[in-house]
């Protein structure tokens, strides 16, 4: 992993060097936009609509444009902003973990110790994991001033970009606010229903179904080239799933899926231990 920052994080007289990293990586596959009757690659240019001529990336300025005003703004412009550079992540305050709304989280980024004598990120790390405790910080990311908090993931210390307090959305809807009575049959139900669906999570265990069907094809078209035919290839499995028709009662609907759930979760069990079996039959006969 490459580094993308490199600084401290001050907190009264301490210091702790750290070097950011990002915690997170995409794995869509990467394609590019092609003309449909020749295949040829799509390009994009950058043409000013007065002249009507190509310009250049480092010719570009920035507007803003209210309606009534039109401002334009030069990289000297930006430059004479106070964020600049800055080779500390300041700490603010520290506050309770569970005041920390999910929906404030943006970008999540590992921070690794620079010191000789990590005294410092170990003890920050430690006191942060057994106060329960979440330092909010200011740290500037290309440019940028961010808001952002310290925390803790297993031995290390995490930094996570926020978003800022006027940047959530307030919403009001109407249906949250009805009135409709729910009974205790219901929410037994519904409680049941929650039991059904109840296990550890383990982020491992579930798939990007459709980049996964994406490779498929590409490798596939790589074999076949365009005589694959897709219905062969890639089999609507949906067909043969039972629906069980439109379900209007709440309570109908509450029984058929925990009865669904605990069939499914039959099945699961019966697959694992017949494929435990099949996997003792195949030791036994490679021992043999």
């Amino acid at each position: 992993m490459r580094a993308i920052w490199k600084g401290s994080i001050v907190f009264g007289l301490v210091n702790v060097p750290v070097k950011v990293y990002s915690a997170t990586e995409k794995h869509d596959v990467d394609m590019h936009q092609v003309h449909d009757k020749d295949g040829g690659r799509i390009r994009y240019e950058r043409r000013c609509e007065v002249c009507e001529e190509i310009v250049e990336y480092a010719d570009i300025d920035r507007s803003f444009d209210d309606g009534e005003h039109r401002v334009i703004l030069t990289k000297d412009d930006f430059d004479a902003l106070p964020a600049g550079e800055s080779d500390d992540i300041d700490v603010l305050q520290f506050v309770p973990t569970d005041q920390i709304d999910p929906i404030m989280l943006e970008r999540s980024y590992f921070l690794e110790p620079t010191s000789k004598t990590p005294k410092a990120y170990l003890l920050l790390r430690q006191t942060l994991e057994d106060t329960d405790r979440t330092a909010i910080v200011k740290i500037t990311l290309r440019t940028r001033t961010r808001l952002a908090i310290l925390r803790t993931r297993g031995k290390l210390l995490m930094l996570q970009t926020l978003r800022w307090a006027d940047e959530i959305r307030e919403v009001d809807f109407k249906g949250v606010k009805s009135r409709a009575k729910i009974s205790d049959k219901e929410l037994e139900m519904s409680a049941q229903l929650v039991e059904a669906y109840s296990g550890d999570f383990k982020p491992e265990e579930f798939r990007d179904d459709y980049q996964d069907e994406l490779k498929k094809l590409i490798d596939a078209k790589i074999e076949s080239g365009e005589t694959l035919d897709l219905e062969e290839a890639f089999p609507d499995d949906d067909e043969d799933e039972d629906t069980g028709g439109d379900v209007v009662d709440l309570m109908e609907a509450l029984r058929q899926s925990v009865d669904r759930s605990r069939s499914s979760k039959k099945k699961s069990r019966s697959k694992k231990s017949d494929s435990s079996k099949n996997s003792k039959k195949s030791t036994k006969r490679k021992a043999s």
